[in-house]
């Protein structure tokens, strides 16, 4: 049965790094895939060529992933703090429900980035299974240079409890990453190419595969 998956994220290159060889497997198995990009940068650090820039980059790694449609908000990064909670999540509802969504994929709650951290809460809220939400099952994944960084505190701590092997799709992750010149980074920086291999085949080993990408199960509903 083909599902409507929606990947929520902070920033662009967000929802690669996360869920870039799953986007590929998914795309491939003939899903609809969407991805939803929640900010736009800051008015005061990013000039609209800057913004035009990096969406295009993200639009060229989405059509190398198969992502059936992309969706650009305009809420101010790093801002989110000073953001209505209710406009925020208000928008991301009314995007689950034009595609209607099944299967959310948000940004983990713990990351040190608190847009991360505000976009995980709206995402939440958005998904409440009331009113005939069609969304039924909700994930989170890790995003390098955020979710590793965060305070080892017990609530803030990723524990990988559902992973999709991605040893066939890496290829086309890493490819779509490339695209993301603007974000790109040298070894030993996490946003490097290397440092996502090196999580892909960790996060693989554990589990006996290749590659895979790790999430954790925040609700699944089954009627």
């Amino acid at each position: 049965m083909k599902k409507n998956i929606l990947i929520l994220a902070p920033h662009p290159d967000d929802e690669v790094l996360g869920c870039g060889g799953f986007i590929k497997k998914k795309s491939q198995q003939g899903h609809r895939v969407y991805v939803l990009v929640a900010t736009r940068g800051s008015a005061k650090r990013y000039s609209e060529e800057r913004v035009a820039n990096v969406r295009r980059e993200a639009l060229d790694a989405h059509a190398l992933l198969g992502v059936s449609e992309t969706v650009f908000l305009d809420f101010p990064a790093p801002d989110l703090d000073l953001v209505s909670k209710a406009d925020m999540s208000g928008e991301i509802a009314h995007v689950l429900k034009k595609f209607e969504i099944e299967e959310l994929f948000l940004p983990h709650r713990g990351d040190i980035h608190h847009d991360h951290q505000a976009v995980f809460n709206a995402g939440l809220v958005a998904a409440r299974p009331v009113h005939g939400n069609t969304v039924k099952r909700i994930y989170a994944y890790e995003t390098l240079s955020e979710t590793e960084w965060a305070a080892p505190f017990a609530a803030d701590v990723f524990i990988p409890n559902y992973f999709e092997e991605v040893s066939d799709t890496f290829a086309a992750k890493l490819e779509a990453m490339k695209l993301f010149k603007s974000q790109l980074r040298e070894f030993p920086n996490s946003r490097s190419l290397q440092a996502i291999e090196a999580l892909a085949k960790f996060r693989g080993c554990t589990v006996g595969f290749d590659r895979a990408e790790a999430f954790m199960v925040i609700r699944v509903i089954e009627s």
